[in-house]
């Protein structure tokens, strides 16, 4: 079951639609600036009390050149010293945060995103990961979850040395796409063999999973040709993959307005583009994990989604969401118990908040009763494909069929459409509605309404 898609073009028409991803819910377009630096703190010292395990994410936003079709929240520039002032306040905000914690809490996983976070000179990431080891309990056995994003213009085989003797064990390499001409259409000029040297360094230093994201939708693609990038990952032989769906948000993300508009592939090779993926990656033994990632058979991931124990949060597919998620850095969003909260997005709002001995903490979310059971649906749904009633019904003391009444009607069309199996004891989705699980997961969303979809990317 857990292999199989069906490709259903008419399906696919009618419900792909923009929405969110859910890397959360109620997600963070529902953030307000009510939360503030005092509920964060309350939420560390409830962790504390529970002793739960951590997950850290820490954002490093500089960038030495910028890539058009990029959404992330960085600082492009070739001046090396813009680190320092930062690191600076990043050393502070750690401090700040530990302090409220207890030093037993083990951090399981660890993740540097960017922004590329080997901007950072070696001296300056053993230094932050010196600050980290000395406030944190950062695991010592190789253990942990311990990833980071690389570009691999910006790493070389002593860069790979001194991840992995910082205890860094997973690597996330941007690739997009190997086309010359689409390179050129994004600004990301990036060879092969620049990249295979990376991926060979890894094996070679033994870090435990590599990820390779692509996107498809960049302008100049062609199915064909994107096919034939595809092609050469799978010969890379990656652990993971990420193959994300460009959106084009010119009116958001002002690095895309770089994009001309004309040179985007059409809806129709789009669609060509993911099913001629899912078909390569499926056929060299890849399993389809969900939304945009896959993964070998024997990893945790592929493994999770088998036993029903996958989650997912900010960071996307997990096994690590019994953990409080700590958010470092610059826009950084923690999650700890049932608060969402967020850093200021600007750099020198962050800093400057730092400079005065304060926390960055800007907005958020205090989820209340439904949005904790919403939660549960969307995330039993977008990660294990299968709903059983009776474990939110004995979670939150309810009647399922009837908290969910102004829903059935849309489940059941649903249902006649064949996107999932339905019935007064379960939902299942079925293989032609893997694709489109972010529109059965919309179903459950009471936010959805109010919001303008513009702001989305589509589901497919």
């Amino acid at each position: 079951m857990l292999d199989a898609i069906r490709w259903d073009s008419d399906l696919i028409r009618r419900y792909d639609l923009a929405g969110p991803r859910y890397t959360s819910y109620p997600t963070a377009m529902q953030f307000h600036d009510q939360i503030s630096p005092f509920d964060f703190l309350h939420a560390l010292r409830d962790s504390r009390k529970a002793m739960r395990p951590l997950s850290l994410y820490v954002h490093v936003p500089f960038c030495a050149n910028i890539c058009y079709y990029c959404a992330c929240n960085k600082v492009i520039t070739k001046d090396r010293g813009r680190a320092q002032p930062y690191l600076k306040r990043l050393e502070q905000e750690i401090s700040l945060v530990a302090c409220h914690l207890d030093p037993r809490q083990k951090v399981e996983q660890l993740h540097f995103g960017g922004g590329t976070p080997t901007f950072l000179s070696h001296d300056e990431l053993r230094q932050l990961m010196g600050h980290l080891r000395e406030h944190f309990n950062l695991l010592d056995d190789d253990s942990g979850d311990y990833g980071i994003e690389i570009d691999p213009r910006e790493a070389d085989w002593s860069t790979m040395g001194l991840l992995r003797e910082l205890g860094f064990n997973r690597v996330s390499i941007g690739l997009q796409d190997l086309d010359p001409a689409v390179q050129r259409a994004v600004n990301r000029l990036q060879s092969l063999e620049e990249t295979r040297a990376v991926i060979d360094a890894a094996r070679t230093l033994q870090f435990r999973s590599i990820n390779i994201d692509l996107i498809y939708g960049l302008p100049k693609q062609t199915p064909m040709a994107f096919a034939r990038t595809v092609e050469e990952v799978i010969s890379l032989q990656p652990d993971r993959l990420s193959v994300f769906n460009y959106a084009h948000l010119p009116e958001r993300f002002k690095p895309q307005r770089r994009i001309n508009t004309s040179d985007l592939p059409s809806p129709a090779d789009k669609l060509q583009m993911l099913e001629h993926t899912i078909e390569q990656l499926t056929g060299a033994g890849y399993r389809y994990i969900g939304m945009d990632h896959f993964a070998l058979p024997d990893d945790e991931l592929a493994i999770a989604q088998e036993e029903s124990t996958l989650q997912r949060n900010f960071q996307g597919y997990t096994t690590h969401g019994h953990c409080d998620l700590i958010g470092l850095g610059v826009s950084a969003i923690s999650q700890i118990g049932e608060l969402y909260c967020q850093n200021n997005s600007d750099i020198a709002l962050y800093q400057h908040t730092l400079a005065s001995e304060q926390l960055a903490t800007s907005r958020g979310l205090l989820c209340n009763q439904d949005d904790r059971i919403r939660r549960e649906v969307i995330q039993q749904i977008i990660c294990n494909l299968h709903l059983p009633f009776a474990r939110i019904e004995q979670a939150f003391n309810i009647d399922f069929r009837g908290y969910f009444s102004a829903q059935w009607p849309e489940l059941e069309a649903m249902a006649a459409d064949g996107l999932i199996a339905l019935n007064n004891e379960q939902l299942t989705v079925l293989p032609a509605g893997r694709l489109l699980v972010r529109s059965v997961c919309m179903a459950f969303d009471a936010y959805l309404a109010q919001q303008p979809r513009q702001r989305f990317s589509r589901v497919i």
